[in-house]
């Protein structure tokens, strides 16, 4: 059966990068009727986390990426555990004493220092250091500042990447390298290997910042008789001057989306055109279709471009499809940790109206109720901005008092209707709509950009929409 794998370090925070990857991997194991495990790298002990690895399994959660195998938040689930590397020292232990009983690795004791005179030689030289030390024809002892290293022997590696191609290594190039400090420490390439042969992964899918570990974790492969895997190599995500990801174009940690108020369907959305498409500009999917369609055929070559106002559009358009049930919950749990909390003070049927209002304009929950503190506090402004392009004062106040009127004489069953009542007066008496609407607006929100002044009417009601005006019209006197 086709096996994938994401293996996350858990030193930080569930990257942006390694979600893309993880989604990748998960959408090729469905597509093939396989499968998909979670497994935690977590062999560097120091900066290894709980807090870390938790963060991780609760993004790949939310994002709905859930393994049928692997660690999840509740636990392990699966045949092939533990599926934590820190937990799994003495399976590894016994492939170092396999691979050092057949001499294809050796215990070495050259010093850091010996190392970097050797290394400063050949770059004196102008060359690049191939360390093949005497110690791998020799048995040695070890001692406490010994390392274990694979034999390399001279050869062609070559294998079909499923979204580079044809990729070859020349092994003359490569030193013998560190697979464990210790037999109770050993490094990433070597267990990456144990655990992938062990685990019965197929298909291992990651980003092309790892091809200089493939021929590495080929050859371990190979030295322990192990089934030949497949590989492919995804592009990476750069930032929009085609640099490397970072915080200065955006959030790189999938937590600090969901903070942001991002829906997961969207953000899945968003990443999965990170270097895939199906050949044309669609960009709303389900997971079931893009399971459907998924295919690393189509999978770009080059490194994928990030753009927050593609993220920003694709969510608000998910946004809009919510239920209003779900705008509503959605929205008064951002409202709550939010500067505008202020705004959960309003009476419930004129939050609903404003959450409701807000969920058609904004990009993300986090945006809700920017700019609109003037819906539950005393506003004061210039009475300037009033003015419609060059309108005289007197018009201005003329204006605002037929609005007034009209308010005022529309009856409170009918107030929902005001915004037809009001346009219709308009057509009617063939009056320019600017005039009369914009210091309507401004005189209700005190700004010069807000929303309509009919959804600020709906929300603060009757009664204060005729003070705010009555207010606006003073300023003239």
């Amino acid at each position: 059966m086709l096996k994938t794998r994401i293996a996350p370090s858990p030193t930080g925070k569930f990257h942006i990068g390694t979600a893309r990857t993880a989604l990748f991997n998960y959408l090729y194991s469905k597509n093939q009727e396989g499968k998909f495990v979670i497994r935690i790298e977590d062999t560097d002990k120091i900066r290894s986390t709980k807090e870390s690895e938790n963060d991780i399994l609760k993004g790949m959660a939310w994002l709905g990426l859930n393994p049928d195998e692997g660690a999840t938040l509740e636990g392990e689930i699966g045949d092939y555990g533990p599926y934590r590397q820190s937990e799994r020292t003495e399976i590894y232990k016994q492939y170092l004493e396999i691979l050092l009983e057949r001499g294809l690795a050796y215990w070495d004791n050259t010093t850091k220092e010996e190392l970097d005179e050797l290394n400063q030689e050949a770059k004196d030289k102008k060359e690049t250091l191939v360390f093949r030390p005497k110690s791998r024809y020799e048995k040695l002892a070890p001692d406490e500042k010994s390392v274990i290293r694979f034999k390399v022997e001279n050869q062609i590696i070559r294998f079909e990447d499923k979204i580079k191609g044809k990729i070859e290594f020349d092994t003359s190039l490569l030193s013998d390298f560190v697979i464990a400090k210790s037999l109770m420490e050993p490094l990433y390439n070597f267990v990456v290997v144990i655990d992938d042969e062990l685990m019965q992964i197929t298909h291992i899918i990651r980003g092309e910042d790892h091809i200089s570990n493939t021929p590495k974790q080929i050859l371990i492969n190979k030295a322990l008789d192990f089934s030949r895997k497949n590989y492919a190599h995804l592009p990476l995500i750069l930032a929009p001057d085609r640099s490397k990801m970072s915080k200065r174009f955006g959030a790189t940690s999938v937590d600090e989306y969901i903070e942001a108020g991002y829906l997961p369907e969207a953000l899945i959305n968003f990443l999965a055109l990170l270097g895939w498409n199906e050949g044309n500009d669609r960009e709303d999917y389900s997971i079931s279709e893009l399971i459907q369609k998924f295919s690393l055929k189509r999978v770009q070559k080059s490194g994928a471009v990030f753009n927050i106002e593609k993220l920003d559009s694709i969510n608000s358009k998910y946004i809009k499809k919510l239920l209003d049930q779900d705008k509503i919950r959605f929205a008064k749990e951002f409202l709550q940790k939010s500067i505008n909390k202020d705004l959960l003070n309003l009476e419930e049927d004129k939050l609903q109206k404003l959450i409701l209002m807000e969920c058609n304009r904004i990009k993300k929950f986090s945006d809700l109720g920017n700019g609109l503190e003037f819906l539950v506090k005393e506003i004061d402004y210039d009475k300037n901005i009033l003015i419609w392009k060059d309108m005289k004062e007197i018009k201005i106040v003329k204006n605002l008092k037929w609005c007034y009127n009209i308010i005022t004489n529309t009856e409170e069953s009918r107030f929902e209707e005001i915004e037809n009542i009001i346009k219709s007066e308009l057509n009617k008496n063939n009056l320019n709509f600017g005039e009369y609407l914009w210091p309507l607006r401004v005189c209700l929100s005190g700004k010069s950009q807000s929303p309509s002044p009919f959804e600020i009417i709906n929300i603060i009601g009757k009664k204060e929409s005729i003070n705010r005006i009555d207010k606006a019209i003073n300023k003239f006197r």
